[in-house]
């Protein structure tokens, strides 16, 4: 049933009541500081290690993942953890290799790379369509999951949870990158919490439904032999899933280059750690790798439950719309489940999911167009208390936007599908461009302006031209399309940059020296723990 009970309002109250209360005192105790714009926008040198991985994972985790992701474990299986699993082992390339080179550079926003490293031509380019990607596809499909979830569990209609998401995540936002940082430290602990709640009912209610009398243990038995090809990380050719998650592509192709493009090259993500110190930014985003490999328990296992419950004649009516199953309907029925009280946990830790991605990407949106967009061609003498403000009606209009746009969004079947391969149309040609401009001093601003217009063509090309040819061309799996994408942009942007050399007068390089790639023991311990821990999942169930 779609409604809370006394129990869960109170819960879900003390949840809104505990983040709008203590978000308020970090503001009022840096109060002065909000006038900055590295302070607003960045928490400049406030950001502890705890708090900055917090943020990372809270902004990132959100209703794609508690809905989409399970949806997708419902339909594909543990194949799609990849996502999270394999962003572990990106994150310790990111703190080592590419964070550095930000911080000694003193970089706050993306577009402040590429206008630093290419040119100012190059940087408007990226940052249009970085606002483009973030208000179209992000935040409209972040509050699209969000609202078919809380609408699905809650008396709330469609509409009415469109506009509270929105209003919860502009108060959190409006207070700045310490706010959202801090704040973050509760949302990522009520999410985790309130997942791992949800996932024991489903454990539960399947071990009850083979007569293990709610042995949770049992019920993970269960799992391995109802449903062995839902426990398949690498899918073979003859998956019918097989062109979502194309086989070895999974570790060493599209996945990675989807991966660090969004952790290493994004300002979204980014912008968490750029006001740290280099050792509080490596720790912050350890600490992120190891909470990424526990998403996959609270957001897979469970539709891989409702899929094997499913199979078995239950929840028929609730995973069904118009005759179809929608495997986005998993998580919101699995929801529907817990007993008072505990609802109201697992409601606490979907908002706060959607809320704290909604602000961290808003903050970006509005970093990005006050300090990128607006100050350089709009005023450039504007005052900090002014960029300021307008980075908070940056995050007004957008989210306003965002919310007229998000109801087209209900044709869709698994929207976690849908994000990831509508943002890698963009995403292999900003890796290219970084990649090259970090680490190759001769890549020109020619090239990297070439790049930035071609890898929306050379990805629409490769999505459509099967069709145009009625299956001439082959028809690559989004994450093959991606790879192919990324060495086109690449060996295109080689080519000219040898062809035409920089000139002497060029000064667009960057500071960097061998020292800034050395990693502290503790640092050394962390990743080699994550990286066996993959190791062995991946063995287990490759």
């Amino acid at each position: 049933m779609n409604t809370l009970q006394t129990a869960d309002y109170i819960v879900f109250f003390i949840y809104f009541i505990a983040v709008s209360a203590y978000g308020y005192y970090i503001y009022r105790r840096k109060k002065a500081a909000t006038t900055s714009t590295k302070d607003f926008f960045l928490a400049e040198g406030s950001l502890t290690w705890w708090a900055i991985g917090a943020s990372l994972i809270a902004s990132n985790i959100s209703a794609e993942h508690f809905i989409g992701m399970s949806g997708s474990g419902f339909a594909i299986g543990l194949a799609i953890a990849s996502y999270e699993w394999m962003a572990a082992a990106t994150l310790i390339i990111v703190a080592i290799f590419i964070i550095p080179m930000y911080l000694k550079n003193k970089i706050y926003t993306m577009p402040q790379f590429l206008s630093k490293r290419y040119s100012d031509k190059v940087s408007t380019i990226m940052a249009v369509f970085w606002l483009l990607v973030y208000v179209f596809v992000n935040l409209t499909s972040i509050i699209y999951l969000g609202a078919i979830a809380i609408s699905k569990i809650s008396p709330l209609s469609f509409e009415a949870a469109i506009v509270g998401l929105s209003v919860f995540s502009i108060v959190v936002t409006l207070g700045g990158m310490k706010v959202i940082g801090y704040t973050d430290v509760i949302q990522v602990l009520v999410l985790i919490v309130g997942g791992l709640v949800t996932t024991y009912l489903a454990l539960s209610l399947l071990a009850d439904k083979f007569g293990y009398d709610g042995d949770i243990l049992k019920g993970l038995g269960v799992l391995r032999r109802e449903a062995p090809e839902h426990f398949h990380m690498v899918l073979d050719k003859s998956s019918p899933h097989y062109k979502e998650l194309p086989g070895i592509s999974v570790l060493i192709g599209g996945m990675l280059i989807n991966n660090l493009a969004y952790w290493g090259c994004n300002q979204y993500i980014v912008q968490r750690a750029l006001g740290a110190d280099l050792k509080t930014a490596r720790n912050g985003i350890l600490f992120a790798a190891f909470l990424k490999l526990l998403i996959p328990v609270i957001a897979v296992l469970p539709g891989i439950t409702m899929y094997i419950m499913h199979q078995h004649g239950m929840f028929q009516q609730e995973m069904t719309d118009g005759g179809a199953v929608k495997p986005d309907h998993a998580y919101p029925t699995l929801m529907n489940l817990l007993p008072a009280g505990l609802k109201g946990v697992a409601f606490a830790a979907l908002t706060a999911a959607v809320v704290a991605s909604l602000a961290g990407k808003s903050n970006s949106i509005a970093t990005i167009f006050s300090l990128d967009i607006y100050k350089k061609y709009f005023d450039k003498d504007a005052s900090d208390k002014k960029t300021v403000r307008v980075g908070r009606w940056a995050v007004l209009v957008s989210m306003l936007i965002a919310a007229i746009v998000t109801p087209a969004l209900r044709s869709l079947d698994q929207a976690y599908q849908f994000i990831q391969e509508y943002v890698g149309f963009f995403s292999p040609g900003v890796l290219a461009i970084f990649l090259l401009g970090m680490f190759w001093k001769r890549t020109t601003a020619g090239a990297a302006l070439a790049g930035a217009l071609l890898t929306i063509p050379i990805s629409t090309v490769l999505k459509f031209l099967p069709g145009w040819t009625n299956g001439a061309f082959p028809d690559y799996p989004f994450l093959d399309r991606m790879t192919i994408t990324f060495f086109a942009v690449a060996i295109i942007m080689i080519v000219m940059s040898l062809i035409k050399p920089k000139s002497e007068t060029d000064s667009h390089t960057l500071e960097m020296d061998k020292s800034m790639f050395r990693v502290s023991p503790g640092f050394i311990i962390g990743s080699v723990i994550i990286c066996g821990i993959l190791a062995a999942l991946y063995t287990v169930f490759w």
